[in-house]
């Protein structure tokens, strides 16, 4: 059984350029910043907005921590370089809190505050499948995303992990795709066409207005298509998030904090592009993260997980799209920038810790399906595997998202590029090339030193 790629792939959008008559002093975008909180929410129709949720002088947010570090018992609270957690002992604890009529506690929605998936163990001899990283105690931002109260990274939740464990279950075939894609449609990039024609190739500064909202009407709502994993989950809606957001950040529309952080539009020269270029981002995850140990009981997650890459489109007049035949520089000098920078982003746009997170959750969950974990340890996941007894799919599944459209001038050429879309394409997410030894044997002796006969009836996590 070969255990397969997970990828995310990224942005589609357009460059235009336009002659101007004069050379305007400002570009007329409107920018958000990644120093207040943001985030999307997903309406009754399916449409996906963005928002950011202002917090002036802190005081929301460290009041949501300290009535966290009040409520929390204190052995959960402080931070641990590496917590674990078994997961048969925490379906199993979940079960039992539900045939009590009561729900999950807030530590099993959240795995104990669980942040990354370090290592994943099987224990044949006590029949436990363990995963263990950092942890720490966790409050909700303004955006109602789970942060810890110290490190402000986004916690693991417990309804991801079971999207991930449902994608490669016991007994059952491996999900070969994981697809996420914004698409405009074919209609919306000839009215594009249309439009430009119409406009007639040139541009004057006070045109830029009504340029963008000429652009952003023509083109319409893209569509999004989930597959591989239900669209009416959280981490469906985190996917498409990130990659969304990724396209803000290479068209100026969203700024980080990260230092030295270039957009596409700043790296790119306005009369090197072709009026209907159209780039394409992909996220993929860093193919050789994974670190096995010589008995295959014991695997570790290393790296920064993903990576960002590129490809080149021409839009034709009737709206189709072909490859291009040369590649865009500035295209790869920005998801080579934004791959290097990618530790930094994800400390700086939550966000991209949780896609980060996803793709360590499936990447984890394909190892454990793939070296049978489940049949070592008789693990049928009863209550997990299955929507009927304990529901994930319980949100708003994206369908729709108005295309993102900004515009820059560039000595006398007005450049706007155009959110056009995010497709994502799954790719093997390990092959056995990919894996890497464990030549000290540091994985195995780190499963060594964990021991479960200290655990009491019920306990499902420790330090």
């Amino acid at each position: 059984m070969i255990l397969r790629r997970i990828s995310v792939s990224g942005l589609l959008f357009l460059v235009i350029g336009l002659s101007a008559t004069t050379l305007p002093a400002q570009n007329t975008t409107t920018t958000t910043t990644t120093s207040s909180v943001a985030g999307v929410e997903v309406d009754a129709g399916g449409v996906l907005r963005f928002h950011m949720f202002v917090d002036r002088t802190g005081k929301l947010a460290g009041s949501s921590i300290a009535a966290a570090r009040r409520s929390l018992p204190a052995d959960i609270a402080k931070s641990s370089d590496l917590r674990k957690v078994s997961l048969n002992r925490l379906e199993a604890a979940v079960a039992a809190r539900i045939a009590a009529g009561e729900t999950p506690t807030e530590a099993m929605l959240y795995l104990a505050g669980l942040q990354r998936i370090q290592y994943v163990f099987v224990y044949p001899e006590t029949g436990d499948i363990v995963v263990a990283g950092p942890a720490e105690g966790w409050a909700s931002d303004l955006s109602g995303r789970v942060r810890g109260i110290t490190s402000g990274a986004p916690v693991i939740e417990l309804q991801d992990l079971i999207v991930a464990l449902r994608a490669f279950p016991p007994g059952g075939s491996e999900t070969p795709v994981i697809r996420c894609s914004i698409d405009p449609t074919q209609e919306g990039l000839a009215n594009m066409q249309q439009f430009l024609v119409r406009l007639g190739g040139r541009a004057t500064p006070d045109q830029t207005r009504f340029i963008v909202d000429g652009l952003r009407k023509s083109l319409g709502l893209q569509n999004i298509t989930i597959g591989g994993i239900p669209a009416d989950t959280h981490f469906a809606k985190i996917l498409v998030e990130a990659d969304y957001r990724m396209k803000l950040i290479g068209i100026g529309l969203e700024r980080t904090s990260v230092k030295k952080m270039k957009s596409y539009v700043e790296l790119a020269s306005p009369a090197s592009i072709a009026k209907n270029a159209m780039q394409r981002w992909y996220f993929v995850p860093d193919y050789e993260c994974v670190r096995v140990s010589e008995d295959e009981l014991a695997m570790e997650l290393v790296g920064n997980a993903v990576k960002l890459i590129g490809a080149d489109e021409m839009v034709a007049a009737d709206g189709t799209r072909v490859n291009a035949a040369q590649v865009n520089m500035a295209s790869k000098r920005f998801v080579d920038g934004f791959t290097e920078k990618y530790p930094e982003l994800a400390k700086a746009v939550p966000v991209y810790a949780q896609l980060r997170n996803l793709i360590d959750m499936s990447v984890a969950a394909a190892y454990i399906q793939r070296q049978d974990f489940y049949g070592q340890v008789g693990w049928s996941m009863d209550l997990f595997g299955n929507e009927q007894a304990y529901s994930v799919q319980t949100g708003n599944a994206p369908q729709q998202v108005e295309a993102a459209v900004s515009a820059f001038w560039r000595g006398n050429h007005l450049t706007t590029p155009i959110g056009g879309g995010v497709n994502i394409q799954p790719r093997l997410a390990l092959t056995s090339a990919s894996l890497l030894p464990d030549e000290q044997g540091a994985v195995k002796k780190q499963r060594g030193e964990i021991t479960l006969d200290h655990l009491k009836p019920g306990q499902w996590w420790w330090d």
